[in-house]
Formats: C-alpha cells, sequence, structure tokens
C-alpha cells in the first residue's frame, strides 16, 4: 500500500496576472525545498534543495508596482534551475527575505561553507604551494 506524505508549506502563492492569483503557475517552500508547479491538464512539477540556492534578488518592474506584485530570481547549483524566476508574487520582498533565511538555515545545518560555491573547474591556486 503506498504512503501518503504531506508536506507542511512555510510559503505558497500562484503567479498573479493583473495582481490576481488566476494563472496555473504555483509556487511553494517547505523547510527544505522550493516547489514550482504549472499547468492544469498537463501539470510540470519541480523542486530546488534550499541547500543549493547561491542567490537571490527582487525585480519589480513598473507594472509589478501598480499591480502590487514583484518577481524573485533565483540562482541555484541546481542541475535542472539554475535560474529560476517566481514570477508576479505578492510580498515580494517578505519572501525573499523568508527565502533567504530558509537558505541560510539549511545551509548551517548541512556544514556548508562558501567554499563548496567557489569551485569553478578550474586549478586551484592554492594546490601545490608549500
Amino acid at each position: 500500500m503506498a504512503e501518503k506524505f504531506s508536506i507542511e508549506y512555510i510559503w505558497k502563492d500562484r503567479k498573479r496576472i493583473l495582481g490576481m492569483p488566476i494563472s496555473f503557475t504555483r509556487y511553494a517552500m517547505s523547510e527544505d525545498r522550493l516547489f514550482y508547479s504549472k499547468g492544469l491538464f498537463n501539470t510540470v512539477e519541480k523542486e530546488i534543495m534550499l541547500y543549493r540556492v547561491k542567490d537571490i534578488s527582487v525585480n519589480r518592474t513598473l507594472w509589478q508596482k501598480l499591480f502590487g506584485v514583484g518577481s524573485i530570481i533565483v540562482e541555484s547549483s541546481d542541475s535542472d534551475l539554475k535560474h529560476f524566476e517566481i514570477k508576479n508574487i505578492k510580498n515580494t520582498t517578505y519572501v525573499k527575505e523568508l527565502l533567504h533565511k530558509q537558505v541560510e538555515k539549511k545551509k548551517d545545518e548541512k556544514g556548508m561553507s562558501i567554499t563548496e560555491f567557489i569551485d569553478n573547474g578550474g586549478p586551484n591556486p592554492m594546490q601545490g604551494k608549500k
């Protein structure tokens, strides 16, 4: 028998059109993942582990400001979602800060440091020096 799992979300919203949540694009965040779901009949679902997030920024155009929404741009080390945009959501600054705190919390729990994100695949300048 298949076991049902329930995910507790910290935040969730839909992509908004003219400030109203009438699209079939949904975003959500749990304690350890960021979720993306798009579609009505054919649904695509993706997720990013929060410890893989490298950078978070906010973008708000004039039109977005008029309708009380904005977009969050997430850069990650995820192979599928390196550049991910959470488009046209409410409370953009609050969500960005919430996301930032969860990302830092997960990185601290995993004992990750900045050196894990610097590797560019090239030779290590410190290697071989004594």
